[in-house]
C-alpha cells in the first residue's frame, strides 16, 4: 500500500511539474510573439506624434523637420523582421497601399511650404525573391526636374512624387500588372492627378515607375493630368459598362453584295476612369493653370495586358446601363490634401 501511495503522489507531482511547465511555455510565447507589436506599436504612436506636426506645424522648417523624423522612424520600422504584417493606419495623414499578391506595399504622404508648394515623401517594401526578405526604398521627390514626364521611366530616387490613391493589380497570362493613381497639390497654382504603373524586374524588390502599358500610345509611360488649383478633377477606378460596336457583313434579300453593319454590345468592365482637361480660352496650351475639365470624360480598360483607351465613357452613379437615364459620378476631391 505505502508503494502504491508513493508512486501514485509522484504521479501527481509529474502532473504538476508538466502544468507548470505547459504555463510557463505558453506565456513565453505570448511574451515573444508580443514583443514585436510592441515595438511595431511604439513606432506608429511616434509617426503618428510627428504627422501631427507634418500638417498642424506652424512654419516650414518644423514641418520638414517632423517629415524628415517620420521617414527615419518609418525606415527603421519597414526593416524590422514581420513588418510587412502590420497594418498601418494614419487616417487621411499618410497613404498606406499593399498589393493584393502581397508582393509590395507603397506609403506615401505630402508636405506642405508656406508658399502653398507640395513635396511628397514615401517608401516602398518590396519582396526581394533571392534575398527571400523584403526590402525598403526610400521615395526622392524629383517631380521639379523630370524632363518628358509622361515618358521617363523613373527609379526611386528620381521619383515623380505623389500621394497615392489607389493600387490597381491586374493579370494576363499568368503576369501580375500594378497601376497607381495618385495626387499631388504641387503650388499655389496648379495640382495634378497620374496614372502610374509600377514595376519590378524578375526576381528583383526595386521599383520602377513608369511602363510601356498603354496601348496605341507608343511612348507613353504614365498619364498626368495637370489643372487650375481651383478646379475638380476625377480619376477613379470603377465598374461600369462599356459599349463596344462590332461591324459584321450581312447578306440582305435582294442585294447581291453583303451590306456592313454595326451592333452594340454593353458589357460591365472595370476601368479607370478620368476627366479630360484643356484650357479655359485658346491659346493658353502648356499653362496648366488655366486648365479645367471639359466635362468630356475618358477611360482606360484593360485589355490583354494594356491599359486601352475607352471613347465615349461615361461614370455613373451605380454603374446604370448605357441606354437608360443615369446620374454622373460626383466629383471627389483629394484624400490627402493639406489645407493651409
Amino acid at each position: 500500500m505505502l508503494i502504491f501511495a508513493t508512486r501514485r503522489q509522484t504521479l501527481l507531482n509529474m502532473k504538476r511539474l508538466w502544468g507548470f511547465f505547459i504555463v510557463w511555455l505558453l506565456a513565453s510565447l505570448v511574451q515573444v510573439f508580443a514583443q514585436p507589436k510592441a515595438v511595431m506599436g511604439r513606432y506608429a504612436e511616434q509617426i503618428a506624434s510627428q504627422m501631427e506636426l507634418v500638417y498642424n506645424a506652424p512654419t516650414d522648417n518644423e514641418r520638414y523637420l517632423a517629415s524628415e523624423t517620420a521617414a527615419e522612424l518609418f525606415q527603421e520600422a519597414l526593416e524590422q523582421e514581420g513588418s510587412f504584417k502590420w497594418k498601418w493606419d494614419f487616417g487621411s495623414r499618410v497613404s498606406v497601399l499593399t498589393a493584393p499578391d502581397g508582393k509590395f506595399r507603397v506609403i506615401t504622404w505630402p508636405v506642405v511650404r508656406d508658399n502653398g508648394e507640395y513635396e511628397c515623401f514615401g517608401f516602398v517594401q518590396a519582396f526581394d525573391e533571392e534575398e527571400e526578405e523584403y526590402r525598403v526604398y526610400a521615395l526622392n521627390d524629383k517631380s521639379d526636374e523630370t524632363i518628358n514626364r509622361n515618358e521617363a521611366v523613373l527609379g526611386p530616387t528620381e521619383w515623380f512624387g505623389s500621394v497615392y490613391q489607389e493600387l490597381i493589380q491586374t493579370s494576363y497570362e499568368g503576369r501580375n500588372y500594378y497601376t497607381l493613381l495618385g495626387w499631388s497639390g504641387v503650388d499655389h497654382l496648379t495640382q495634378r492627378k497620374v496614372i502610374e504603373p509600377i514595376w519590378f524586374k524578375h526576381g528583383s524588390s526595386q521599383p520602377n515607375f513608369g511602363q510601356a502599358l498603354f496601348r496605341r500610345e507608343r511612348n507613353r509611360r504614365r498619364m498626368v493630368l495637370e489643372y487650375a488649383r481651383d478646379a475638380m478633377v476625377n480619376l477613379r477606378y470603377e465598374t461600369q459598362f462599356v459599349r463596344e460596336v462590332e461591324t459584321k457583313r450581312v447578306k440582305v434579300k435582294g442585294s447581291k453584295r453583303p451590306v456592313l453593319v454595326q451592333e452594340n454590345h454593353d458589357s460591365k468592365q472595370r476601368m479607370i476612369l478620368f476627366d479630360e482637361v484643356a484650357p479655359r480660352v485658346p491659346g493658353m496650351e502648356g499653362l496648366y493653370r488655366y486648365y479645367v475639365p471639359t466635362g468630356t470624360e475618358q477611360a482606360y480598360s484593360f485589355v490583354k495586358g494594356k491599359w486601352e483607351l475607352v471613347e465615349g465613357a461615361q461614370g455613373r452613379v451605380n454603374d446604370s446601363k448605357l441606354n437608360k437615364p443615369f446620374e454622373p459620378l460626383p466629383k471627389e476631391a483629394p484624400r490627402y490634401k493639406i489645407e493651409n
